[in-house]
C-alpha cells in the first residue's frame, strides 16, 4: 500500500514499520492490585460457605422460608465467589499468540454468570413464596431471628473484606460478587423482621412476604450487573466515556479534517480501549498530531490503550462496515 510509518508507543518503544501512522499506547492497565482481589474473595468465600449450612440446617429445623431462601442465596454466592476468584486467577494469565488480550475477559464472563444465577434463585423463591400464601406455615421465630443475626453478621464481614482489600467499584467481577452478598444481608435482614413480625403477631404469612420483597430488591441488583457484562461483551462504549465528545476534541487538533472509523470498547474493568482513523491535511506534522492525540485521549477520558491511524488524502482504504 507505499510507504509510511507505524508509531507503537509501547512502554516508550517505538518501532517504524510501513505505511499509515499508528500510535500503541499501552502503559496504564489501571488493575487494583489481583491479589488483594483474590484475598478478599477467598475471604468471603469462606465465610459465606459457613454460614449457608447453618442456615440451610436452621432453616429446615425452624420450617422458615426466609431461612431457608437465604441459604439458596448463600448457595448461589458461594458459587459465584468461587467463579470470581477462578476469573481473577485466569486474568493473571499471559497473553497468548491465539488469545492476544490474555484472559480479562473471564472476569466479565463470570460477572455475567454471576447475574444469571441471581435470577434463577430469586424465581425459585419468589415460586416457593407464592405458594405458602395459602396456607403459611408455623415458624419457630426465636431460633430463626438468631440464626439470621449470624447469617448478617458474616455477610457484613464478607462486604467489608471485600471492600477493604478489593476493587468493588470499577470491577464488575467483584461487583457481582458484592452483591450477591448485600443479597444476602438484604435476606438476613428480611428474615430478622419476618421473625419479629411472626413473633409479636403471630402473622406467618409475613415468612413468604418478606422473601418475595427481598427476592424483587436481589433482581434488581442482578439485572444491572447482566445489563453492564452484556455491554462489555457486545464491544459497547463504556458507560464513563462519551464517543460524542471524543470525536469532538479529536476533531478540533489543528491540522484535522476528518475523525472516522472510530471505535470505544472495554477489555474488562478498568481497561478501555480506542481505535480511530485521523484524517489530516498533506502540508502537517503527522507525528505531532499524533503525539496531541494520544494526550487528548489519555488526559480527557483516561484512555491509556489507544491505536490512531494518520491518512492524508492519498490514502485509499476500504469502509468499515459497523
Amino acid at each position: 500500500m507505499g510507504s509510511s510509518n507505524r508509531i507503537h508507543n509501547h512502554a516508550k518503544h517505538i518501532h517504524s514499520h510501513s505505511h499509515h501512522d499508528h500510535a500503541h499506547d499501552h502503559h496504564g492497565h489501571h488493575h487494583v492490585d489481583p491479589n488483594g482481589n483474590k484475598k478478599g474473595l477467598v475471604i468471603a468465600l469462606f465465610i459465606t460457605v459457613g454460614i449457608m449450612v447453618l442456615e440451610f440446617f436452621g432453616g429446615l429445623a425452624t420450617n422458615s422460608l426466609a431461612l431457608l431462601s437465604d441459604s439458596g442465596h448463600m448457595l448461589s454466592d458461594s458459587s459465584s465467589l468461587l467463579l470470581s476468584v477462578a476469573a481473577v486467577w485466569f486474568a493473571t494469565r499471559p497473553a497468548s499468540p491465539n488469545k492476544t488480550y490474555g484472559f480479562y475477559r473471564f472476569e466479565i464472563l463470570a460477572a455475567l454468570l454471576n447475574g444469571v444465577t441471581l435470577f434463577i434463585v430469586a424465581g425459585f423463591i419468589i415460586w416457593e413464596a407464592i405458594g405458602r400464601f395459602s396456607q403459611p406455615p408455623t415458624v419457630a421465630s426465636g431460633p430463626m431471628m438468631l440464626i439470621a443475626s449470624i447469617g448478617l453478621l458474616a455477610n457484613v464481614l464478607s462486604a467489608w473484606s471485600l471492600m477493604r482489600k478489593g476493587d468493588v467499584k470499577n470491577n464488575i467481577n467483584l461487583r457481582s460478587a458484592y452483591l450477591h452478598i448485600l443479597g444476602d444481608a438484604l435476606g438476613s435482614v428480611g428474615a430478622i423482621v419476618a421473625g419479629l413480625i411472626m413473633m409479636i403477631f403471630g402473622w406467618y404469612i409475613a415468612d413468604p412476604i418478606i422473601s418475595i420483597l427481598v427476592s424483587l430488591l436481589i433482581l434488581k441488583g442482578a439485572w444491572g450487573v447482566i445489563q453492564h457484562a452484556t455491554h462489555i461483551l457486545m464491544e459497547g462504549t463504556p458507560v464513563t466515556v462519551n464517543s460524542s465528545e471524543v470525536k469532538e476534541a479529536l476533531a478540533s487538533i489543528d491540522g484535522v479534517i476528518d475523525v472516522h472509523d472510530l471505535h470505544i470498547w472495554t477489555i474488562t474493568s478498568g481497561l478501555d480501549s480506542l481505535s480511530c482513523h485521523l484524517l489530516i491535511e498533506d502540508n502537517q506534522d503527522n507525528q505531532a498530531i499524533l503525539q496531541q492525540a494520544i494526550q487528548f485521549i489519555s488526559n480527557q477520558f483516561q484512555i491509556q490503550h489507544t491505536t490512531i491511524q494518520i491518512e492524508t488524502r492519498a490514502i485509499q482504504h476500504e469502509e468499515m462496515k459497523v
